[in-house]
């Protein structure tokens, strides 16, 4: 599992799990059904207290990205079709504020903005 903990990210160590394990899911890298690591094999992987690990799983499921089975571990859910594409629009709304403001820092306009918008846009398609 390619999760990286930034001790200098403002953001609480078991959210930057969560996080990255959210997208890792939408993404479709961990495909449903599949298993987690434990919670004692990823904290000690990530070399963080296992309470931390325990709070991210807890949220994880919480949010019906993950569901446990006790004594046999944590899964990947079954995501539901709306679910899935309300957080890939939330995700895509983040990474665009991202863009904008990075815009902004270096004076590109809104149209600037938007002509390279639609280049990436229809360069990808045409791929």
């Amino acid at each position: 599992m390619n999760i990286i903990i930034s001790n200098s990210s403002e953001e609480p160590i078991y959210l930057q799990i969560v996080n990255q394990l959210k997208e890792i899911i939408i993404n479709g890298k961990l495909e449903e059904s599949k298993p987690l690591p434990s919670i004692r094999n990823l904290a000690k992987e990530l070399k963080i207290s296992v309470i931390t690990t325990k709070r991210a799983y807890d949220e994880l499921e919480r949010e019906g990205f993950i569901v446990t089975v006790a004594g046999k571990g944590s899964y990947v859910a079954s995501i539901n079709k709306e679910v899935y594409r309300e957080t890939k629009v939330k995700l895509v709304e983040e990474r665009l504020m991202e863009a904008i403001t990075n815009a902004k820092q270096v004076g590109l306009t809104l149209e600037e903005l938007q002509e390279m918008l639609n280049l990436l846009y229809k360069d990808d398609e045409s791929e």
